[in-house]
């Protein structure tokens, strides 16, 4: 089973996290910030997997350590599910258009922590939540998690469809380099380990 659960508590928030990476798109999302639940559930349903997440912070400072804190905590908890790393086919690639935007993510989940995120969204916020907290989110992902991930923004006009497209298209990615590959009997990498 490639699941884990993960409990991290500090001064500034508490998130409990359970994850199977070979579900089905169920869980419940709780963060207390409405946005970014919305992002997180589309990220479950489109990578196929289950995830509940029950997050507390100190939301009425700011979004930011809820948001980072949950990306830390959920890059451990995939890093945890995939375990040695065996058998998958590592790579993920996923282009998805919302509307008049067009986002694409490139991921490699081969052990080195790397981020490109080049989404220069026109509006800096969608109702009271900070578009820029999406790029701490995935960098803490990528730190965590142990993947190299390349986001981009190729164009798009309403920030609330390009922070759509850039969850799903991160999530599609990630499915794809998550699945078993029925041709890969060991880890996928020349060296023998990731």
């Amino acid at each position: 089973m490639r699941t884990s659960s993960i409990e991290r508590v500090t001064k500034e928030t508490s998130i409990r996290l359970r994850l199977d990476l070979d579900g089905s798109g169920k869980g419940s999302i709780s963060t207390g910030i409405g946005f970014f639940d919305h992002m997180l559930e589309l990220l479950k349903k489109h990578a196929l997997i289950d995830l509940d997440i029950d997050a507390k912070g100190d939301i009425d400072v700011d979004y930011h350590h809820t948001v980072e804190d949950v990306g830390l905590v959920f890059g451990k908890a995939l890093d945890e599910a995939l375990g040695d790393r065996r058998a998958i086919r590592r790579y993920g690639f996923a282009s998805v258009p919302m509307d008049e935007a067009l986002c694409e993510t490139s991921l490699d989940l081969g052990g080195r922590p790397y981020i490109v995120f080049q989404c220069p969204m026109k509006h800096a916020s969608v109702r009271d939540f900070e578009v820029k907290l999406l790029e701490e989110f995935f960098r803490a992902v990528s730190v965590e998690g142990r993947l190299n991930v390349h986001l981009r923004e190729i164009y798009g006009d309403e920030a609330h469809h390009v922070c759509e497209g850039v969850f799903k298209s991160f999530a599609r990615a990630l499915r794809a380099a998550a699945e078993h590959d029925p041709r890969e009997s060991g880890v996928p990498s020349s060296k023998g380990v990731i």
